[in-house]
């Protein structure tokens, strides 16, 4: 049976409620959004002289928390106006609407009986075949659907999204006793394809997969942090970027999502996973029992693991449970990783260290995979599904089996044995069967080890994919040491950067002219495109310094020069050329975005022209493109300079957008043109797909423009008055002033007596000049220098 999801109902409307149906909104589906009623009026109600039985009272409580969840930051919503296809009501009055809706999930408090409640007045109302699942987080999904009709029981199953929705990728997907098969496939694919997750189905074990896993490492971290002598400060650099987890680390992510979650759950897992090997290390450290105490939660209490005290931020000695200035934390062991780019290639050379980390990270990794090796196949038979759950749910970038092949199975198992462990007996009847690891990359796909079989099994739904991981060397066409191209297949190949943070130097613009040229001569299309944490943050600013703090004004105009035509060049090659951003896109990558033939951008993308904050204008074709934008919205005369001043603020304030849809609103994505994916993962195989689809319809390259209107004198008059006001009221700099003045010489075209049509390559000369000038200020050198060191704009 095909099913579709066109009206999603959503019962409790509390943080999580709130933000599934807020994710629900993004993806387009019509949300009915549910709350109890309110039993007892505000004094602000009453005041009004309103009553229980006013529709604004009654849906009051509902109201309130959407308003709250549409307020927060980061924000659940791609777009604020994506809120209107959230409608409101209460479980009294509106329950008769779940008749209407695909798919009904329950998100009301961890309680059992309060959950069969609810289950039992939906069964009341819901039409039969409709899904219904329970976004519990512990519950045992067979006690849930107890009691209910046979067609109940079949489309019933928990689906856990983990907090943030629309940021966690992470979908875990419980079967009840009679779930149909046919609704966990669909669940399946449903998260995958249109929510944007990684689903994992899961079996019903306590706290599933995710949770399972991660709170064993954060409560294995509570216990180890005093036995060997750590401050807080130095678990959490131990346990952060430099094994590619979040910056949060450890104890800052506990005070984020509240120590009384962590110790609920905890607790959970305590009472209820009495034959767990570790069942011990769920019991609270007396530090913790205190903190709870004290009501130390973390973020939402004021203080936890650390405190903020004026402008300082103060960490907790665990021995004295005092607040105290933080203290440096510095390891030799992380200085010998200083060089190697990537997490999965540290963790050999982390568990060699001679020092304190060193004995850190063998302990804590010892424990790790010895964990994890038993819990296949009490918490799922598939190994690879507890890397997904880490990865998609905790931020990890490599999960726990990943980590171990890095360091090596056999040396794994030594490193358990030191510490006294031990592992399951299907690792120890691998490596004696003559497979050494748990997974191998085959023709571009992933192979996990299946302990069934005892051989290695395709990863399934990887055929919507492609990694470039797996296919990064045995598909490369060319390389240097900042660019790498592959083979997609079907005629279509993709550039990859590989320099430092994705910056867009010498060698970057060096592989986007080698790919343009090998697809015009062999190919048929081009892709630009990478799997990193972002897309690409700009130019490579020290290069930029170096030359103007040198003076070299001839090479930094060739340099700029290059970066004009690279981008021109993606412009007006005769092949089509599909970009595809995805996290921070910001300055130059913003820049090759707008001059592709298509933009295929992940929902999470952050695009912008952030040149501004360093004192420059957008110089590789940035500031001639929104003027060319904003004169191909003009319809009528009167509204010329209103569309002009959009784009000129676009740029002034160096606006970034929240999400690819808000990237609409600023002019940088295109409506009818680019187009947004919701999961990242497909996001290469969607760009090559569209890249395909331009080129048989054969693609022809776009003449080069003659016809850019610019308004001269008229547009530049009124963007002098603008600056001269604000500078006056001390809105900006004098230096924010001289910037701004440059900006609106390029985007009005000069100080042209009368508007004029006039060629691109007339506005890039004009932008070129603009930008050189101003890297001969002192004052922008000031600003390039304090971005590089400090990672923030100065404003002076």
């Amino acid at each position: 049976m095909k099913r579709t999801i066109k009206k999603a109902a959503v019962i409790g409307s509390g943080v999580m409620g709130s933000a599934i149906a807020a994710h629900l909104a993004n993806i387009g589906v019509e949300v009915l959004l549910l709350d109890i009623p309110p039993k007892e009026l505000t004094e602000a109600e009453q005041k009004k002289g309103l009553s229980l039985t006013d529709k604004a009272v009654r849906n009051r409580i509902v109201n309130d928390h959407l308003a709250n969840s549409l307020k927060s930051k980061p924000s659940p919503i791609y777009h604020q106006k994506f809120a209107s296809r959230i409608a409101t009501g209460n479980t009294e009055d509106d329950m008769q609407k779940l008749a209407e809706a695909d798919w009904i999930i329950e998100v009301v408090v961890e309680r059992l009986d309060i959950k069969q409640k609810v289950f039992e007045q939906v069964e009341k109302y819901r039409k039969p075949g409709t899904l219904i699942t329970s976004n519990t987080s512990g519950i045992p999904i067979q006690f849930m659907s107890e009691g209910r009709s046979e067609d109940f029981q079949r489309h019933f199953c928990g689906t856990h999204f983990f907090n943030p929705p629309r940021y966690l990728k992470l979908f875990e997907i419980i079967p009840g006793p009679k779930t149909d098969p046919e609704v966990l496939a669909f669940l399946n694919n449903y998260g995958e394809q249109y929510l944007g997750k990684t689903s994992v189905v899961a079996k019903d074990t306590p706290a599933f997969i995710g949770n399972r896993i991660g709170i064993y490492g954060i409560m294995s971290l509570f216990h180890q942090v005093k036995e060997l002598g750590l401050t807080i400060e130095e678990v959490d650099k131990l346990t952060g970027p430099v094994i590619g987890r979040p910056k949060s680390a450890t104890f800052r992510t506990v005070d984020v999502v509240g120590l009384d979650t962590l110790v609920h759950v905890a607790n959970g897992l305590y009472e209820n996973c009495p034959n767990d090997e570790q069942h011990e290390l769920f019991k609270l450290p007396g530090f913790i029992s205190t903190m709870m105490e004290n009501k130390w939660l973390g973020s939402k209490s004021g203080q936890g693991f650390y405190k903020k005290v004026d402008k300082d931020i103060l960490a907790l000695d665990l021995d004295t449970l005092e607040y105290r200035a933080q203290k440096k934390a510095s390891f030799a062991t992380l200085e010998l990783t200083k060089t190697i780019d990537k997490p999965i290639n540290r963790f050999k050379v982390l568990v060699g260290g001679k020092d304190k980390a060193g004995a850190f990270y063998r302990k804590n990794f010892a424990g790790t995979f010895a964990y994890v090796s038993h819990r296949v196949p009490e918490i799922t038979d598939d190994l690879y599904k507890i890397d997904d759950a880490m990865k998609a749910g905790f931020g990890w970038e490599n999960g726990p089996f990943e980590i171990w092949d890095a360091v090596g199975v056999q040396k794994g198992l030594e490193l358990i044995k030191a510490e006294g462990l031990e592992a399951a007996a299907w690792v120890n009847d691998m490596l004696a069967a003559g497979i050494s690891s748990f997974y191998t990359i085959k023709e571009g796909a992933t192979y996990y080890y299946d302990i069934a079989s005892k051989s290695h099994k395709k990863v399934p739904g990887q055929d919507a994919f492609i990694i470039l991981n797996n296919i990064r060397e045995s598909k490369k066409i060319w390389s240097n040491s900042e660019a790498i191209i592959q083979d997609l297949g079907d005629g279509i190949i993709n550039l990859e950067f590989q320099s430092k943070m994705n910056t867009i130097g010498g060698g970057v613009l060096q592989g986007v002219n080698k790919a343009i040229d090998l697809a015009e001569k062999e190919y048929d299309g081009l892709v630009i495109g990478n799997q990193a944490a972002n897309f690409s943050v700009g130019a490579n600013l020290a290069m930029i310094f170096m030359m103007a703090v040198e003076q070299e004004y001839d090479e930094l105009n060739m340099a700029i020069k290059m970066f004009q035509d690279t981008m021109m060049r993606v412009r007006y090659s005769s092949i089509p050329v599909v970009v595809a951003p995805h996290g921070m896109t910001l300055g130059g990558g913003c820049e090759m975005s707008l001059h592709a033939d298509k933009v295929v951008a992940a929902a999470e993308t952050y695009i912008g022209l952030v040149e501004f904050g360093v004192g420059v204008i957008p110089g590789g074709g940035g500031s001639k493109e929104m003027a060319v934008r904003a004169a191909d919205l003009w319809h009528k005369d009167d509204v010329e300079l209103n569309v002009l001043r959009e784009h000129f603020l676009t740029i002034g304030t160096a606006k970034v957008s929240t999400s690819a849809y808000e990237a609409f609103d600023l002019d940088i994505l295109q409506k009818g043109k680019d187009v947004v994916v919701v999961n990242k993962d497909r996001q290469i195989a969607e760009a090559k797909k569209y890249a395909k689809i331009m080129a048989e319809a054969g693609y022809t390259a776009p003449i080069r423009r003659k016809d850019v209107k610019v308004l001269g004198k008229q547009a530049l008059g009124m963007f002098l008055v603008g600056t001269d006001s604000m500078a006056a009221g001390n809105y900006i700099s004098e230096h924010d002033k001289k910037i701004a003045n440059k900006l609106a010489y390029v985007m009005a075209g000069g100080d042209l007596s009368e508007a004029t049509l006039v060629t691109e390559q007339y506005l890039l000369d004009l932008e070129r000049e603009a930008f050189l000038s101003l890297c001969g200020e002192r004052k922008t050198l000031e600003r390039i220098q304090f971005m590089l060191t400090k990672g923030k704009p100065l404003r002076n």
